[in-house]
């Protein structure tokens, strides 16, 4: 890899390689509306990571299409001139996460700071791989390098299914709250992540002003955007920053 020409890579399993990306995402931080709280922790977090200061892995949980994603391509094009890097790893390929970060260890990457970056995070029960990925986190011999964190997607907060027979194993003793052991399985990967954040649906005024950041050059009478926006959002049952987008590539100026 051109760590230099190229901020972000894929890895592809196949080939154990990392494919570069050569079409990045442009979205920036400034088109991100009503995650403000949500980004600037993520945002502080990263430049003590590039900073050499002591930084956490990050799991951002949430409803669909709320900008989690777009928070982490957001991060790299504002950080990329400062030495951030991004990898992504597909939920089927964490198995191969040491190998990759046996390569980011590598003497030409030690000189940048990388993101491990898995979106979609959610393990189903009996899924064994989110041990693997415990270790990695926290708990393995070996630590992973200074210049590597992990942030991770995901719908569920503690990424692993939670179902009411999980629950009845609990028990309160002598006042305190003890969880079952499959309780305590699911939550001790997600607390593993030091960096929670939570990201919600926005209501109908976000949503507008998710669109008025999309229609900037918009001259046209605003009012009645935003009622085609409205209908838009209607129709698909979700008025998101995903639904604001796919209406912008839709609408007829």
């Amino acid at each position: 890899m051109d760590w230099e020409t190229y901020r972000a890579a894929i890895w592809r399993p196949k080939t154990a390689t990392l494919k570069p990306v050569r079409r990045m995402d442009p979205v920036s931080a400034d088109l991100l509306v009503g995650i403000d709280t949500q980004k600037q922790a993520l945002f502080d977090n990263t430049r003590r990571f590039l900073q050499g200061k002591p930084a956490n892995h990050a799991l951002l949980w949430g409803s669909r299409g709320t900008g989690k994603s777009s928070l982490i391509k957001a991060l790299l094009n504002t950080f990329a001139d400062d030495g951030l890097r991004c990898v992504e790893v597909n939920f089927h390929d964490l198995d191969d996460i040491p190998e990759i970060i046996d390569l980011l260890d590598s003497e030409e990457a030690r000189e940048y700071r990388f993101i491990l970056f898995c979106d979609d995070l959610a393990f189903e029960r009996g899924d064994a791989r989110y041990k693997a990925l415990k270790s990695i986190l926290e708990g393995s011999l070996e630590l992973p390098p200074e210049n590597v964190l992990l942030y991770a997607t995901s719908n569920r907060r503690h990424l692993l299914p939670e179902d009411m027979a999980a629950n009845r194993d609990t028990r309160i003793v002598e006042g305190e709250l003890h969880h079952g052991d499959q309780v305590e399985e699911t939550l001790s990967l997600a607390d593993r992540f030091g960096l929670w954040l939570s990201f919600y649906p926005a209501d109908w005024d976000t949503y507008l002003r998710m669109v008025d950041q999309l229609f900037t050059d918009y001259v046209g009478d605003r009012a009645e955007l935003h009622t085609a926006a409205k209908q838009f959002a209607m129709l698909r049952a979700s008025h998101s920053g995903r639904t604001a987008q796919q209406f912008h590539q839709s609408f007829s100026v």
